[in-house]
């Protein structure tokens, strides 16, 4: 991501964090009619401890100086989660405090986490990449969500399914919330390897491809691993409730999987076990 871009993500951003809170949350008097919700900049400016004039400059996504623990008092003042604060600073440094961006190569997990996924048989597991690129699933995956060995590789982006298959908008009864909470992972990604020019090249594409992303990208919030308890219309199988972990898989590869495990208090593994065997007794 070239330097304007980068600044033009951080005002966007030091906007969206602004408008989520207000003067109540903060312990300033709510004072009188506000033409826009949220703080005002002179607010946070004064929580921070600066000028209001360097944070509209910050904000504006002018090219200014900034120090580490400025940083952090902006945080403070917009009450930013550590994945919020670890993302502000990979936007405002230069650096951002993490090493360059390894190529992205092709991805082939190992025989060890094909085992996992394997014995995951009551589980739906995706394995992505950091562009979100799934490169590995199991068998009850394929029956939720949808069969990947029938798509292309270049096709099994993970962002880019959820907005283009209409399994997907179908099948989550609030795909919104299913979307957003996806968005802030790859947000986290975003920040972390925020001079992988990739990025900027997808999210391009993703606006121009659906009119719904730009609003929900701009909406989302910056997680790692956020806490997802997801409800499915499964077509065949009726309601469905999972709980969804996201792993962070070591090595050097970047990997994540996501497992959604059944809600104990549902008949969700049941049904997966039924539509599974179903399956089966067909091929």
């Amino acid at each position: 991501m070239n330097r304007s871009a980068r600044l033009q993500a951080l005002s966007a951003f030091l906007q969206t964090q602004r408008a989520k809170l207000k003067p109540s949350d903060v312990g300033l008097p709510e004072g009188g009619r506000r033409r826009t919700p949220g703080l005002r900049r002179e607010e946070v400016a004064q929580l921070a401890g600066v000028s209001a004039t360097w944070y509209t400059w910050l904000e504006q996504g002018r090219d200014i100086q900034v120090s580490a623990a400025v940083l952090e008092s902006i945080a403070g003042a917009l009450k930013l989660t550590n994945d919020e604060r670890k993302y502000l600073h990979s936007l405002a440094m230069e650096s951002g405090g993490f090493a360059a961006p390894r190529p992205l190569e092709p991805t082939r997990i190992d025989a060890s986490l094909r085992h996992i996924l394997k014995e995951l048989s009551s589980c739906p597991a995706i394995v992505s990449d950091r562009h979100f690129q799934i490169v590995g699933w199991n068998e009850a995956a394929s029956h939720i969500f949808l069969d990947f060995e029938l798509l292309p590789p270049e096709k099994r982006n993970l962002i880019r399914l959820l907005f283009e298959r209409r399994e997907f908008r179908r099948l989550a009864v609030n795909w919104e919330r299913f979307v957003s909470d996806f968005l802030s992972i790859f947000r986290s990604y975003y920040g972390e390897y925020v001079d992988d020019e990739w990025y900027g090249r997808f999210l391009d594409e993703m606006r121009e491809l659906d009119p719904d992303f730009n609003r929900l990208w701009e909406e989302s919030k910056v997680s790692s691993a956020p806490e997802m308890v997801i409800e499915f219309r499964h077509a065949k199988a009726g309601k469905m409730q999972f709980h969804l972990t996201s792993l962070t898989v070591h090595g050097s590869s970047d990997l994540r999987c996501s497992v959604y495990t059944p809600d104990s208090n549902t008949r969700t593994e049941e049904k997966l076990s039924k539509l599974m065997a179903q399956s089966q007794i067909r091929s």
